[in-house]
């Protein structure tokens, strides 16, 4: 996310409204209704707002769907709505603005924020990286494998990769390479800092594809699909569809490390002793960390098995209110909990934005256009190209919530207008590249800047690794994961 403590240049701040005038001001396509490409442009303003981020995204969505609904009878409603008799206009506008607030996957998102919030207040997430790293610290190549179970033991309950590899598990590893006389900005990095550093971010971005709790624009991408298309897609069939090839990716990352990002240091004790001698600080499991793992595993449970009795999206207040009747968290520790009530406020408010391209007829008639010049493609081949292209389109953008937003609702429609393809199995095949695609720039994924920022990963390295990594996850994918899911959905 940008900071907005400078100066935010002034084109930056006028770029989204003169691309929304810019737009409005075209002539209408031909099929399209009027008010559906001045929902259009407004919606293209809004994204541009979110690249650019001369505001905070949140704020940027609620003046999306504030100015929308504001001026509703051109931009929401076709001249037949405003026509009906009884048609409350603005009332319709009011209530579709703040549709996303009652959105299930919102909530979902806002639920694993406070169970992040748990591990963090009750310094359980820092436990179990220390006690991974005493176990198997002794080796850099166990302590790789340490560093991505760690990442995947907390990944599924903390939807921020940012919270989880930035705040929980770099802090524990920028202890560990000085241990060994491995400095930042300096050749002694390769000695073994570079390679925790990386192996950690590749980590993350592959547990960011694996769970869909892991990674909030997943969340996101699936309501905006919903909301699309009318797919539904749960928990437990996210991760049915992503756990062949996020495993074997899991299993065999901090390997590719140790060959890719060689370490010229392959053993010592310097760093489980650390650990341990961390851990006797620590003491004893406290009663709040036994009673955060007991619900930990019965959420993990629900989701996955639940589903049929219980929402996703209520299992995760069912924790929240858990956590705060044994006090693991204090009411005031949610309120204070900035990066969750931003979001929540951020993905309602895009949410409602998206949803409005279908509400209004856009994502239709973008489809049937589209439909029209690749109606020809082999839907697999369709489906595959999409894939990539969308991939690929990450190197232009420095947030993965602002590449779902620009980019999705494009995608879905483009789909639709292929005869014969299966959108739910191009869904669960587009949907798990948000997490592989933060691996390829430094500034792809929350984590990225953190571990950029840290001086064991330079620049050329990093581009380098970035393409080689974002390459194989995404071959891997396609590969492994195609015949997968046309086997597990068709």
């Amino acid at each position: 996310m940008a900071h907005h403590d400078k100066a935010t240049p002034r084109w930056k701040s006028l770029a989204p409204l003169v691309v929304a005038v810019v737009i409005a001001l075209l002539p209408v396509p031909a099929g399209l209704a009027p008010h559906a490409w001045y929902f259009f442009a407004l919606f293209m303003g809004c994204v541009v707002g979110l690249i650019f981020e001369p505001l905070p995204g949140a704020v940027i969505g609620l003046i999306g769907v504030t100015l929308a609904a504001l001026f509703s009878p051109w931009v929401l409603f076709s001249p037949a709505q405003l026509a009906q008799e009884g048609f409350d206009a603005p009332g319709q506008a009011f209530s579709w603005a703040v549709s996303g607030f009652t959105n299930a996957t919102v909530w979902l998102i806002f639920g694993a924020f406070m169970f992040a919030l748990g591990y963090e207040k009750t310094g359980l997430g820092r436990r179990i990286s220390l006690w991974l790293v005493a176990a198997m610290g002794r080796r850099t190549l166990t302590l790789g494998y340490a560093v991505m179970i760690a990442d995947t033991i907390l990944a599924p309950f903390t939807p921020s990769n940012t919270a989880r590899s930035g705040g929980t598990i770099y802090p524990v590893l920028q202890n560990l390479p000085p241990l060994y006389d491995s400095h930042p900005n300096d050749p002694s990095m390769k000695r073994i800092g570079s390679f925790l550093m990386w192996t950690a971010i590749a980590s993350t971005c592959v547990t960011s594809s694996l769970f869909l709790t892991a990674l909030a624009p997943n969340l996101l991408a699936i309501a905006l699909t919903q909301s699309a298309t009318g797919i539904h897609i749960s928990w437990g069939s996210w991760f049915l569809a992503v756990a062949p090839v996020g495993i074997v990716l899991l299993l065999i990352v901090p390997l590719l490390c140790y060959w890719l990002c060689a370490p010229e240091i392959t053993s010592g004790s310097e760093v489980s002793d650390w650990a341990r001698s961390e851990l006797k600080k620590l003491g004893k499991p406290t009663h709040h960390e036994l009673l955060l793992v007991v619900m930990v595993v019965a959420a993990l449970l629900l989701w996955i098995v639940g589903g049929s009795f219980i929402s996703a999206s209520l299992v995760g207040l069912v924790v929240v209110c858990a956590m705060l009747v044994t006090g693991i968290v204090s009411w005031n520790d949610i309120l204070a909990n900035k990066a969750a009530w931003n979001t929540f406020v951020w993905f309602a408010t895009l949410v409602a934005l998206a949803g409005g391209l279908s509400r209004v007829g856009f994502v239709d008639w973008f489809g049937a256009l589209m439909g029209g010049y690749i109606s020809d493609f082999d839907p697999l081949i369709a489906m595959l190209a999409l894939t990539v292209i969308f991939y690929l389109l990450h190197y232009l953008f420095a947030s993965i919530t602002a590449h779902v937003t620009a980019l999705l609702p494009v995608m879905l429609a483009a789909a639709s207008g292929i005869s014969g393809l299966d959108m739910q199995t191009f869904v669960l095949l587009l949907l798990p590249t948000l997490g592989f695609m933060g691996i390829i720039t430094p500034y792809g994924t929350g984590p990225s800047p953190v571990y950029y920022g840290s001086g064991y990963l330079p620049s050329a390295l990093w581009w380098r690794l970035g393409a080689l990594f974002g390459l194989l996850f995404l071959v891997a994918w396609l590969a492994l994961g195609t015949p997968w899911l046309l086997w597990v959905v068709g």
